[in-house]
């Protein structure tokens, strides 16, 4: 007898040995169980999850007549009676399985619906199952519908489809749907141990865990691994066989990049990459296996009781949840999620992953410092560095140029130890410094423009003997957080985009050009024209004007202008330093430090200001108030 494979060996025979679809079973029970039958029902869901397998369970249902040959109706088909045996084996006359794939004309359809009119020969009812149903053509669901609407009370329909979606809503509306979902993994590696201990086949868990993580929450899938992995292994499961049989990466190269991430080495990052291209492993698989580990680590930190303990890797995704904050992790999960998609767009797929990993690294917190990586087998020069006193300026504050004498310089490589500041003896109380930018510990953080440290010089490490100034931050709190007394030190003022010398001449043409209406181009070359001379020629007025823009200064442009002054203009290049545009500008401006000022000084803003020490003014958002006509 030639070998059966697992997927139809262990095909499921009754509602009972369903595994994962509760829901369905349980709905479809209580309609046999009281007898409220629809003529019409769809099964949707991803390929191998049971919708060829629950029509049949449902037509056996339908036509089982019991051991004893008088059975109805039941939920629990008897499994041995001619109806059931003969569709169990695909030669029951009045169970028919047409596939759309193939059969998707109007003819085929027109074909099965002319045999509808005849009652069954052999069974309680008719059971037309079409699978695949959104491969048939309009013309073939048109013919259909008239039936699938009011269909003999001896019919019954059952379709199928992987895309609902393609379906045309006249024949969705016609039947009771059912959506049979994905399986979990825990369910298919459950599923796999109880079919290998009927078979006698030996499997390390570690096995199954890979097959079933595999199959995607397809069962078929899963016993057709199974099969294939049986074969690979001679007749036992390995977990080391099975991954090399699924060329999935090892669990170890994975672990080993997380925690070259968490530690901040873009060496170990490389290595990582590098041993996977040496050891010829899938890069979308390592971004695939790196997300999932993203996501454990993410249950770990939210939920713990969620995971398995008796999975031996738990204990390895709690050690590594600790190892990052909760945004981080969401936020690599994304770059893994969006890398694996773009893998096909660079030059190499290695190539790639290296910069996905590498942009995860882009995005620690600014001062994190690389720490050493066993995994990474690195051999890293002690080096250490002079301790130099950071002065964290205010928030927001223009970067303050470090004074002539540096002190010392500083090192970038990692200290096995960190050198403590010195500490003064005969110093009073004042605020502590920093030996080095402490990491951020959230996402959020990070974004916040962060202080310019500098070599301190020893009139910035102390106040002198006597005590410290007014403006002092108190010692318990942080210098970059402490309030800035004055609205400059908060926010620093826009610079300039341009000087404005106001001159006689510029406020003449000013007037002129108020009483004149000039449109389009030629009102923009009055406004951006800077007037240098006055003067009268002939009876003629005569204009002497610089203007920057070559499209400004066309010949065509400056007759117009010069047909509505009546004037002569006599045109120089160069960058105006007055002309009207550049009043205007700086109009607004000085409406807009005066506007900002006052809110500055309001009493309300001092308040808040002086309560909430990170509380600041958003640039942009005082308006100055425009008056009233």
């Amino acid at each position: 007898m030639s070998y059966q494979v697992l997927a139809r060996k262990y095909r499921p025979q009754s509602f009972e040995q369903l595994v994962g679809q509760e829901h369905v079973v349980q709905a479809l029970a209580n309609a046999l169980t009281q007898g409220r039958l629809h003529h019409a029902y769809l099964f949707t869901g991803t390929r191998g999850v049971g919708k060829t397998t629950v029509s049949r369970i449902l037509a056996k249902s339908l036509n089982c007549v019991g051991p004893d040959g008088t059975g109805g109706i039941t939920a629990q088909p008897c499994g041995v009676c001619n109806a059931c045996r003969d569709i169990d084996s695909g030669r029951f006359v009045d169970y028919v399985e047409l596939d759309a794939a193939s059969n998707r004309g109007v003819e085929e359809i027109s074909q099965l619906l002319d045999q509808a009119v005849y009652k069954p020969v052999v069974g309680r009812f008719k059971v037309y199952m079409i699978d695949e149903v959104h491969m048939l053509s309009n013309t073939a669901f048109n013919a259909m519908l008239k039936t699938l609407e009011e269909p003999p009370d001896y019919l019954k329909f059952v379709l199928a489809t992987t895309d609902p979606q393609k379906v045309p809503v006249t024949v969705l509306s016609r039947c009771l749907q059912f959506n049979l979902r994905p399986m979990a993994a825990a369910d298919v590696q459950m599923h796999l141990g109880n079919v290998l201990g009927a078979e006698s086949v030996p499997a390390e868990p570690g096995a199954l865990r890979l097959l079933s993580r595999a199959a995607r929450g397809s069962m078929r899938d899963a016993l057709s691994l199974t099969d294939q992995a049986i074969a690979f292994g001679a007749g036992s499961l390995s977990e080391a066989g099975v991954r090399q049989m699924l060329g999935s990466v090892d669990r170890g190269h994975v672990v080993a990049i997380v925690d070259a991430l968490s530690a901040a080495s873009g060496e170990a990052v490389v290595v990582q990459a590098d041993a996977l291209r040496g050891a010829g492993l899938s890069a979308a698989g390592t971004l695939e296996d790196l997300a999932t580990l993203f996501q454990q680590m993410a249950l770990a930190q939210a939920a713990p009781a969620a995971l398995d303990d008796a999975d031996p890797e738990t204990a390895e995704i709690k050690r590594l949840a600790t190892q990052l904050p909760a945004d981080e992790i969401q936020l690599m999960y994304s770059m893994a999620l969006h890398g694996r998609a773009e893998l096909h767009l660079a030059p190499d797929e290695y190539a790639g992953l290296l910069m996905v990993l590498l942009r995860m690294l882009a995005f620690r917190p600014a001062g994190t410092q690389p720490k050493p990586v066993k995994a990474a087998a690195l051999v890293r020069p002690q080096a250490v560095a002079k301790a130099v006193v950071a002065v964290p300026l205010p928030k927001m504050a223009p970067p303050v140029p470090a004074p002539a004498p540096v002190a010392a310089a500083v090192v970038a490589a990692p200290v096995a130890q960190p050198v403590a500041p010195p500490v003064a003896a005969a110093k009073p109380p004042a605020p502590a410094p920093r030996a080095a930018e402490p990491a951020a510990s959230s996402f959020s953080e990070r974004l916040r423009p962060r202080p310019v440290e500098h070599a301190a010089t020893e009139e910035d490490a102390d106040f002198g003997d006597g005590p410290p100034p007014d403006d002092a931050p108190p010692p318990w709190m942080d210098a970059d957080d402490a309030p800035a007394p004055t609205a400059a030190a908060r926010e620093p003022e826009a610079p300039r985009r341009a000087v404005l010398r106001e001159t006689p001449e510029g406020a003449q043409w000013a007037e002129r050009i108020a009483a004149l209406n000039l449109p389009g181009m030629t009102g923009e070359l009055a406004r951006q024209a800077q007037a240098l001379a006055q003067r009268t020629e002939d009876g003629r007025e005569v204009w002497t004007l610089r203007v920057e823009r070559e499209s400004l200064r066309q010949p065509a442009l400056v007759a117009k202008l010069e047909a509505a002054l009546d004037a002569r203009l006599d045109i120089q290049a160069g960058v105006a330093e007055d002309s009207i545009a550049l009043r205007t500008v700086a109009r607004a401006e000085a409406q807009q430090r005066a506007a900002e000022d006052l809110a500055a000084q309001h009493p309300m803003t001092r308040t808040l200001l002086s309560q909430f020490p990170s509380a600041r003014i958003l640039p942009g958002s005082v308006q100055p108030l425009t008056p009233s006509p």
